[in-house]
């Protein structure tokens, strides 16, 4: 805890805090680590075995073939948490699963599934495109800094 944090607290929430942190079971860093670099890699490696199929089996070039790939990708990922797995899968693995794509679609669609007892238009489509807004938005305005960057080296070099 940080020492700005810690003046604020009373002597009796300080004494508290210390018990808890003795009390504290440790963290299995190495168990976490590993399993999240397992998932995440499986992830990745059934993402390019999707790439390798659309350009072996539908001559898709490997510059085309990314498009429908992080589409199957997204639908595996809103299948598989809508089926409540995706969850199941995230408590095992951790961070594993927030790999970009499948861990936004996961995000989207349990937001989705959250509020749909409020409606579609203003549970399901209102509170899905919260969070999608935020990250549309900064990919949006990231693109524009990287791209003014872009243009202003061109111009000098």
């Amino acid at each position: 805890m940080a020492d700005q944090k810690k003046k604020m607290l009373t002597l009796v929430q300080q004494e508290y805090q210390q018990l808890a942190k003795q009390h504290e079971p440790p963290r299995p860093l190495l168990r976490n680590f590993t399993r999240a670099f397992l998932v995440g890699g499986v992830i990745c490696l059934i993402g390019q075995a999707l790439q390798e199929m659309f350009i072996r089996y539908f001559d898709f070039t490997e510059k085309t073939a990314g498009n429908p790939t992080v589409a199957v990708l997204i639908l595996i990922s809103a299948l598989l948490t809508g089926l409540g797995l995706y969850d199941r899968i995230a408590q095992w693995a951790g961070a594993g699963t927030s790999v970009p794509v499948t861990g936004f679609a996961n995000s989207i669609a349990s937001a989705a599934i959250d509020h749909r007892s409020e409606g579609y238009v203003l549970g399901v489509g209102g509170n899905m495109f919260k969070l999608a807004g935020s990250v549309i938005m900064f990919g949006v305005a990231s693109a524009f800094v990287i791209g003014l960057i872009k243009t202003l080296i061109k111009m000098g070099g």
